[in-house]
This record gives structure tokens, sequence and C-alpha cells, in this order.
């Protein structure tokens, strides 16, 4: 007895529950109640720059950034030495035919020229000191590999090679339209308004001749129009002179017209006649930097519609045809080489790379400029002539991204 009592003074032991949670754990485990989750929130919308990672965004913003600084120093040397250089047209022509006529055309100008130089520099300049400070070295540390970290140089590339591209082909030849006029009214006038022993085809089988053409009275003298059916002459029109009125639309004077049928001939005379021709002066009156006032679309029109007239001097139009298509590969390129260059930390700070980047990025400008000569010459095609450097350089670029990322 003694003994049952003493167990009933012992205490009775009970479960801890921890919190109420615990609790409603313990009843579901107990009573096999499922529970009852509260309602997930919707998902996110995310935007294709969430899935960029943050070293993207770091890359891009710092070497676009870079990029724009340095065209704007450019900006500010050029429009000094170009006011030294034509001080007296800036002078004495009015200042808003300066500033919005001529800089605030010129300036594009230089931009596009001068685009794969400044890519280069601010690749070199901006992957420098990310090396020094070792940054690069954390990225690859973290499992970044080498090729990954490519991939924003390549999207910062292409966005300077777009826009690059945009503005050589569509937006700055009808600013340099604006910018030469200028340049030929206050600086020196570069524009041809005369031409001398003129000849071209009009359509398959018509050719026209002039003896002299001046464009400030639009009048040509000593012009014939003659028709073949293969090596026989069908017809054939002289005049004394011709006027150019609009688009197509010529006046001849004093003109005689001979028909040829077999062994009979046909003569035709009198005082003034309209009558349409597919030229234009423009077609036969080529100024120099003509090809700088045409768009891409404008400008491949004109070459087909030269070659189809057996025109010789359009290089220049070919030329820079081709080079504006050639030099959007060249940010591609030139940022390769920049990154391969500047990526490994190296002894002498920044100041090498940057000596080595300028070096590059002007014996790259300057070979293009070289074989371009190449196709004035006749020797390569201007296609060739352009895409010789890019090859080159793609060689380079290969190799020295090789061995950076071993």
């Amino acid at each position: 007895m003694e003994e049952n009592l003493k167990n009933m003074e012992q205490p009775v032991e009970t479960q801890n529950l921890a919190s109420p949670t615990d609790a409603v754990q313990s009843v579901d485990s107990v009573d096999s109640v499922p529970s009852v989750s509260p309602a997930s929130p919707a998902p996110l919308k995310r935007y294709p720059w969430y899935y960029v990672k943050r070293f993207d965004r770091y890359i891009i913003k710092h070497f676009l950034g870079t990029f724009f600084f340095a065209i704007l120093l450019l900006f500010a040397i050029v429009v000094m030495f170009d006011i030294n250089e034509k001080l007296d047209a800036v002078l004495t022509a009015p200042w808003k035919a300066t500033v919005f006529q001529y800089f605030m055309n010129f300036l594009p100008f230089v931009l596009s020229q001068f685009s794969p130089l400044f890519t280069f520099i601010s690749v070199i300049f901006f992957t420098s000191r990310l090396a020094d400070r070792s940054e690069i070295i954390a990225m690859l540390s973290n499992g970044i590999s080498f090729h990954r970290l490519t991939l924003p140089y390549l999207f910062s590339a292409s966005v300077i090679a777009l826009g690059s591209y945009l503005l050589a082909a569509y937006i700055i030849p009808p600013a340099n339209v604006e910018r030469i006029a200028y340049t030929n009214k206050w600086v020196k006038n570069k524009e041809v308004i005369y031409g001398d022993n003129i000849q071209l085809q009009v359509r398959p089988g018509v050719m026209a001749y002039m003896a002299r053409y001046d464009n400030t009275t639009r009048s040509g003298f000593r012009f014939s129009l003659e028709e073949f059916d293969g090596n026989t002459l069908k017809s054939r029109l002289t005049a004394e002179t011709i006027k150019y009125d609009s688009v197509g639309l010529w006046t001849v004077k004093q003109y005689t017209i001979r028909t040829f049928k077999g062994m009979k001939e046909t003569m035709t005379q009198g005082a003034q006649m309209d009558t349409l021709l597919n030229i234009d002066p423009r077609d036969f009156l080529i100024s120099k930097n003509d090809e700088q006032t045409m768009t891409s679309p404008e400008l491949k029109k004109y070459i087909n519609k030269q070659k189809a007239r057996g025109v010789a001097n359009i290089k220049n139009f070919e030329i820079e045809y081709e080079r504006r298509i050639a030099m959007t590969a060249a940010a591609f390129i030139l940022t390769i080489i920049g990154l391969s260059l500047s990526s490994r930390k190296v002894r002498g700070g920044i100041g090498l790379n940057i000596g080595l980047g300028l070096l590059l990025s002007f014996s790259y400008i300057l070979f293009m400029t070289v074989t371009s000569t190449f196709a004035v010459s006749g020797y390569t095609s201007p296609r060739v002539a352009m895409w010789i450097p890019n090859f080159v350089y793609i060689i380079i670029a290969a190799v020295l991204y090789y061995k950076a990322s071993r």
C-alpha cells in the first residue's frame, strides 16, 4: 500500500509543446488531418533585364559609359582643331550656319569615322582597370569562365556596331549634304560644275555624247544620241545645244535626226524639241565626297545604274558602300583583341595596355586606308579590299583570345 501511495505522489510526465504550431502538427499526426497551406503568391513578372547577371550589367554599363565619355572628349578636341583650321570661315559665316549647318552635322560624321578606334580604347582602358583591381581574377575564381565573361563585351560591341551602321547608312548621308554645302560656300568649293567629252549609255543600245556640259547654265554643247541594233546604226540625233529642265527632261535645240533603214536614209531637222532621257547631271558630274551624301540603298542603286551605263569612275562609291558594312565587324574584332590583351594584370600597369591598344587600333585604320587604294588601282574588288583588314585582324583576335582563355 505504501508503494502505491508513493507512485501516486510522483508527477505525471506531459509532452512539452514548444509552440501552437507544434501543437497543430501533433494533432495532425494523431488524427491524420491534412494540413492546409496558405495560398502561394502569384509569380513575379520577369523582364529580360532580370535574367542578366549583375556582373553583366556592371561590364555593359562601364563599357558603354567609357565609350561615350571618350567620344565626348574627342568631340571637344575635334571642335577646337576644326575651328582653328577653318577660322576664316567661322568668322565670316553666320553663327547659326556654323553651329547648326556645319558642326551639328559634322560631329555625327566624326563619331562614325572613329567609333572602331574608341571602341578599342574603351575596352583596353576599362578592362585594364578591372584587371589592375583584381576584379577579373575574382570573377574567374567564382566559377565564371572566360567565355562567359566575353558575352557582355560582345553585347556592348553589338550595340556600338548597330548604332555605327545606322549612322553611316541612313543618318549621316543627309547630314553630309548640309555639311558639304557649308564647306563649298564658306571654306572651299569642291563641287564639279562642268565636264568635257562625256559619253555614257542611256539604255542598252543607246549611247549619248556631249562635248561639254556646264551645270551653272544646265546646258550641254555638241550633243549626239545614237541608237544601235547590234552593230548596226539605226538612228542618230545631233544638236548644237541641249538643256536640262528637270528629272529626265531635256530640251535639244537646232537638232537633226537621221534614220537609217538599209540603204535608205531619212533626215529630220528642227529648231527645238523636248525629249525624255534617263540621264541626270549627277550621273556624269561626280564631285569629291559625293558618295558620302547617299544612304546605303541610294548608293547601291546608283552603283548598279552607273555600271549598266558603263561609267568607270565609281570606285569611290563602291568602296564607301563596302566600308560601311566592313566597319560594323570592326567593333567585334577590336573588342575581342582589347579584352584578350588587357584581361591579365601586368606589372607596368594599364599604361602599357593603352599604348598597345592605340598602336593596334591606328594600324587597323591605316591598314584599311591602304587596302582601299588597291581597289582604286584595280588590283582587287572594293569588297575584298575593305575586308582584307578584317580577315587579318580576325586571325590576330583568334590567337590572342585562345591564349587569354587558357
